[in-house]
């Protein structure tokens, strides 16, 4: 029997992601949202690219849980995004009632499923999603450092003219201003990136690493990335279901790795069958630390004012 992927929200990222998948030809995908004809409408356009591309799983739009019953990977792309007016509070209660719901709803029916959240703010929907779920924690993983670590490796490529696959980095930390590229063990082609990128330069790139998505955000004027997101939810989901071992950066739940403890934080995992098999745990100098002891904090902030609970009306 074909492994089965669910996707929750039929937006940009959701959709697109349903597409990379569908491609790859090896599970069954479901589309999900609350709008009426979206999702089924993506996902027949999707299906009818099959005999082009070559594949011929199957691919669903609904807006029932009940047709995601039995997935193996859930993928929770559905939110809002920040509009004009909204405060960082609004977002994150908005999206937290969303993401709650939509969890409660897919582990009801696939109780076994990885949850992969995408959702922003990332890691404080990651906190949320594992305490609704009651899942182990190596089964509801964030998708933000596969992302991040993807443009720090864009940018170093452009920069020195080689193959991005040839860039091996990490991005640590919380999905936002306060990542942690790790310069000290960026190669390329096993060459230190500090031998070959003047130090400034170095610096200018993991700024735009940091501000990538505003950047998309300023070109696009309305909207957000996804192409690149739904990629990164993609080499995800390849480790999962075929069960890859990949060391990639994500957000998981840390239960004393690098001295943090009950957060949600980025750092290098091993991908597989079950989610996450093994939290790498690198050396990091006191200055890394700092930084990513830095990033733990603001989401802790998060963590808080979700505790606290959404502010009453005046």
């Amino acid at each position: 029997m074909r492994k089965k992927v669910t996707i929750v929200g039929a937006g940009q990222v959701g959709a697109t992601a349903a597409q990379r998948i569908f491609e790859r030809g090896y599970a069954d995908v479901v589309l999900v949202d609350i709008i009426e004809g979206l999702p089924q409408g993506k996902a027949l356009d999707i299906l009818q690219s099959g005999p082009v591309v070559g594949s011929d799983v199957s691919i669903v739009g609904t807006n029932k849980y009940e047709d995601t019953a039995g997935s193996d990977v859930v993928v929770i792309t559905s939110g809002v995004a920040r509009k004009p007016g909204m405060s960082r509070d609004d977002l994150l209660f908005t999206n937290l009632d969303i993401v709650g719901a939509v969890t409660k709803e897919t582990v009801k029916h696939s109780p076994k499923a990885v949850l992969i959240i995408v959702t922003n703010p990332l890691d404080a929907m990651c906190q949320h999603a594992y305490q609704v779920s009651g899942l182990p924690r190596e089964r509801v993983i964030g998708q933000s450092g596969v992302l991040d670590t993807a443009r720090f490796r864009t940018f170093l490529a452009q920069q020195l003219g080689v193959s991005p696959r040839d860039v091996q980095a990490y991005v640590l930390g919380g999905h936002g201003d306060t990542m942690v590229p790790l310069v000290r063990y960026t190669t390329v082609g096993g060459v230190p990136v500090a031998d070959l990128v003047p130090k400034e330069t170095l610096e200018r790139i993991v700024k735009r690493t940091r501000d990538g998505g505003a950047e998309i955000v300023a070109l696009l004027k309305t909207g957000s990335a996804y192409y690149a997101p739904s990629a990164g939810v993609a080499e995800m989901v390849d480790s999962i279901i075929l069960d890859q071992h990949r060391i990639l950066p994500c957000a998981a739940y840390l239960d004393g790795e690098y001295g943090i403890r009950g957060l949600y934080v980025g750092v290098p995992t091993r991908l597989g069958t079950g989610g996450i098999e093994e939290i790498i745990q690198i050396k990091l100098t006191a200055e890394e630390h700092a930084m990513l002891q830095k990033s733990a904090d603001a989401v802790q902030e998060l963590v808080n004012v979700m505790r606290k609970g959404r502010p009453k009306a005046a």
